[in-house]
């Protein structure tokens, strides 16, 4: 993402440092003083475009904050999953990276519901973060898929069908939705979309890179051939068991902070559980 490494070497040192934890304590604040108001702050708070025309300036921030939840219990253990699988990804992308996520969903969010009262000319849209955190855990679906968490701290289950169950219910919503619901799902998740999008290798899907794979592969067959060596492989995932020969293009690193020397590929590196 070559626009991204611009931004960071020219704006990297203004990124929020453990950004997971102020959004995770601000998002606590804002459900306990709804339960305490009983919901009447929802409203209050909410980022809703026609009352920030007519003045009402802070709900461009206050939106942040806003949320119908009114279960303790639930709430707990959705903030500490969030604050979780934020700090993951701020780990993989970097502090200015996720800050980066984490604006332009805002400002997604925003955008949508301009448009959505510019297209409709409706006073009662209300909108909270609630695409936000899903383009959050989708993000972290991406990649970490196979990291199993416990459903109602009870079922173990993978996190990729997490995901395909809430993209499974944006499309349905977005099928079954009015033109307002179907501009607030897509411009939401700009961050989600822009971000997988940018990052996706396409080099791999190109004629000139299937060509070089497959001399490679014709290559590399031929010498262990010769060599003697088929079978054999330099490299080891101690979670997925594939090797350099499974993709050519995969890496490998040893893991530190196990005991011992065991690699990992790049899609398990920070995912895998550490052995001791």
């Amino acid at each position: 993402m070559n626009w991204l490494n611009r931004l960071e070497r020219k704006f990297g040192r203004y990124a929020i440092p453990n950004l997971p934890l102020y959004i995770a304590l601000a998002y606590g604040i804002g459900a306990m003083l709804n339960i305490m108001s009983r919901g009447s702050l929802y409203y209050t708070l909410s980022f809703n475009p026609y009352l920030v025309l007519q003045g009402q300036v802070w709900r461009l921030v206050s939106f942040l904050i806003a949320t119908t939840e009114s279960n303790i219990i639930f709430l707990v253990f959705m903030l500490l999953f969030y604050y979780s699988i934020g700090q993951s990804l701020s780990h993989i992308w970097g502090a200015f990276r996720f800050n980066m996520y984490i604006l332009v969903g805002i400002l997604g969010t925003m955008l949508s519901g301009f448009i959505v009262y510019a297209i409709t000319r409706q006073p009662g849209i209300f909108l909270d973060t609630y695409y936000l955190n899903l383009s959050i855990f989708l993000a972290y679906a991406a990649i970490f898929p196979d990291m199993q968490v416990y459903l109602y701290a009870l079922i173990p289950i993978k996190v990729r069908w997490l995901a395909y169950l809430d993209v499974a219910l944006l499309l349905y919503t977005f099928i079954i939705g009015d033109l307002g619901t179907r501009i607030c799902i897509i411009v939401s998740l700009l961050n989600f979309l822009l971000f997988f999008f940018s990052s996706r290798n396409y080099k791999k899907i190109s004629p000139g890179e299937i060509r070089r794979k497959q001399r490679y592969k014709k290559e590399r067959e031929k010498a262990e051939k010769v060599s003697g060596a088929a079978g054999g492989s330099r490299h080891y995932c101690a979670v997925c068991g594939r090797t350099e020969k499974d993709d050519p293009d995969l890496e490998f690193r040893f893991c530190s902070k196990c005991n011992g020397n065991y690699e990992y590929c790049s899609d398990h590196l920070f995912s895998h559980e550490h052995i001791k």
